[in-house]
C-alpha cells in the first residue's frame, strides 16, 4: 500500500505527448471503469476478448493508455518471465503525462519496499515475511479468528439486523492481523479504523495513512528494544537484516495485502451462500461448506480483481500485440479465471481446482503462507457466522445489492440481514 505521501515518480523520459505506438493508439480501446465494469465485468470480459483476443488495449484515468492483460495463458506468462514484465514502476513511459495527484498514484508511485523491490532484493524481503509467517501457528490461529468472529458478532446479535461488510467482514482481518503484530489490544480499533480509511480512499485516507505509518514505525522500535511472539519480531531477527524503514514499510503491505481483498473474500462468499440455492440449509441435509464457497468465489469474485502492475523492460509480443519498453501491463485476475480457453464451461471445475490466479503468480505472488493465513480468517468468518446465525437471510431483493465502485478490488458496498434476535450467554 502506497500513498502519495511517500511515492517517487521519476524524472518523464518523453515530452508532453503520447509516444507513438503506445496502446492508446494502435486500435480502439476501452475505458477501464463505469458502471458494466462495477456490476457485471464479466461482460465486459467477453467484449474485450472479442474485440481483440486476450490482450486488450485500455486507457485509465485522463487517458493514460496501458495493457489489459485478460487471457489466462498470458497473465501466466507476464507473471512468470520477471525480466520482461518487472515491478519497478520508474520504467514507465508516460511518466511525464500523470500529475502528482493522480487517482491512481497509490498503486503506481515507486517507493522502496517489497512491493516494488526485484531480483535478489525482493527475495530477501519476501523471504523474510515468508519465514515470520510461517512461523504463525494454524490451531492458534484459528481460535484467534473465532474468538474475533464472536466478539464482532456479540455486538449485533441481540439487534436482528447487521451490515454484514460494516460490522463484520471489514473490521474482521485487520482486527486477527493487528493482534499477529503485537499490537496491545487497546490500538487496535483506532489502527484498523486507520487502515480501512486508508484503503478507501478520500481525503482522510492520506492523515490516516500518515497515521498508519507512524503507529508501524513506533511498533518496529518498540519490538527492536521487546520482542515478543509476533511477526514484526521475527522479522527483526531475521538473517535478511532488515532495517527500521524498510521493516515499517513492508509491514505496511502485509496489513494493507491482508485487510481488503481478505475482508471482500469473507463478504463475497457470505453473498453467495446468502443467494445461491446450492449453499441454503435443507430439510435433507446441509448447505455446502464454506470451504466451497470461499473457492468458488476465487474463481467467478474474486476480490483483488485486477492488479496494477508490471512494465515491460524491452520490446517484446503478447497476445498478439506490440508491447513497447516502459509499457504498463495490468493483470487481469479476474478475466483471467473466466479465460473460455482455459474453462470451456465457466461452471465446472472450480471445486477443488485451485489453480485460479486470485493470488497472481511467480516470484511476486502473495508469499507462502499468507493465502493459507487469509483462507484461516476467511473460512472461520465464514463459519462462525453461520453457526452463530443459522437463520440469517438478506433483508434486501439480490439485485438492490451494489457493488463497490472500484475497478481494482471486488467487493459489496453493503451486505444488510436480519435474523432472529439472540442474547448473549458467553
Amino acid at each position: 500500500m502506497t500513498h502519495p505521501t511517500d511515492l517517487t515518480a521519476p524524472t518523464p523520459p518523453h515530452g508532453s505527448a503520447p509516444p507513438p505506438g503506445c496502446p492508446a493508439h494502435a486500435k480502439p480501446v476501452v475505458a477501464l471503469e463505469g458502471p458494466l465494469f462495477r456490476q457485471r465485468p464479466a461482460e465486459l470480459y467477453r467484449q474485450l476478448r472479442r474485440e481483440h483476443g486476450p490482450v486488450a488495449p485500455v486507457v485509465l484515468e485522463g487517458g493514460i493508455p496501458a495493457w489489459y492483460v485478460i487471457g489466462y495463458r498470458e497473465l501466466h506468462h507476464v507473471l512468470t518471465n520477471d525480466h520482461l514484465f518487472a515491478r519497478d514502476s520508474r520504467r514507465w513511459n508516460q511518466w511525464d503525462r500523470i500529475p502528482p495527484d493522480w487517482s491512481l498514484m497509490p498503486y503506481v508511485g515507486y517507493q522502496p519496499s517489497v512491493m516494488f523491490a526485484e531480483g535478489a532484493e525482493h527475495r530477501r524481503r519476501s523471504g523474510a515475511i515468508s519465514d515470520a509467517l510461517g512461523e504463525i501457528d494454524q490451531f492458534e490461529l484459528r481460535q484467534r479468528c473465532e474468538e474475533v468472529a464472536d466478539g464482532l458478532i456479540d455486538q449485533f446479535v441481540v439487534s436482528g439486523q447487521a451490515d454484514l461488510m460494516a460490522q463484520f467482514a471489514h473490521p474482521m482481518p485487520g482486527l486477527v492481523v493487528a493482534k499477529l503484530f503485537g499490537l496491545p489490544d487497546s490500538d487496535i480499533p483506532r489502527l484498523v479504523r486507520d487502515l480501512q480509511t486508508s484503503l478507501d480512499g478520500g481525503d482522510d485516507a492520506i492523515p490516516a495513512y500518515v497515521r498508519l505509518a507512524g503507529a508501524m514505525q513506533e511498533l518496529v522500535r518498540r519490538k527492536a528494544i521487546v520482542p515478543g511472539p509476533d511477526v514484526p519480531s521475527r522479522m527483526l531477527a531475521h538473517p535478511a537484516g532488515l532495517n527500521e524503514d524498510e521493516l515499517t514499510k513492508d509491514l505496511l503491505v502485509i496489513m494493507a495485502a491482508a485487510q481488503q481483498p481478505t475482508s471482500n473474500w469473507i463478504g463475497n462468499t457470505l453473498r453467495l451462500m446468502l443467494t445461491d440455492d446450492r449453499f441454503a440449509v435443507t430439510l435433507s441435509g446441509g448447505r455446502r461448506s464454506a470451504g466451497q464457497a470461499l473457492n468458488e468465489v476465487l474463481w467467478e469474485d474474486t476480490p483483488t480483481q485486477n492488479f496494477v502492475g508490471r512494465w515491460a523492460t524491452q520490446a517484446t509480443q503478447l497476445g498478439g500485440q506490440r508491447i513497447r519498453p516502459g509499457d504498463l501491463v495490468i493483470m487481469g485476475l479476474a478475466a483471467a479465471n473466466t479465460d473460455p480457453q482455459v474453462r470451456p464451461d465457466q461452471h465446472s471445475g472450480s471445486s477443488g481446482n485451485h489453480a485460479q490466479m486470485s493470488f497472481s503468480h511467480g516470484e511476486h505472488r502473495c508469499p507462502f503462507p499468507a493465502p493459507e493465513i487469509a483462507e484461516v480468517i476467511a473460512k472461520a468468518a465464514v463459519e462462525v457466522l453461520l453457526d452463530r446465525l443459522p437463520d440469517v437471510v438478506l433483508s434486501v431483493g439480490v439485485d438492490e445489492l451494489v457493488w463497490r465502485q472500484s475497478v481494482w478490488m471486488r467487493g459489496l458496498e453493503s451486505l444488510p440481514v436480519e435474523f432472529t434476535p439472540a442474547y448473549l450467554s458467553r
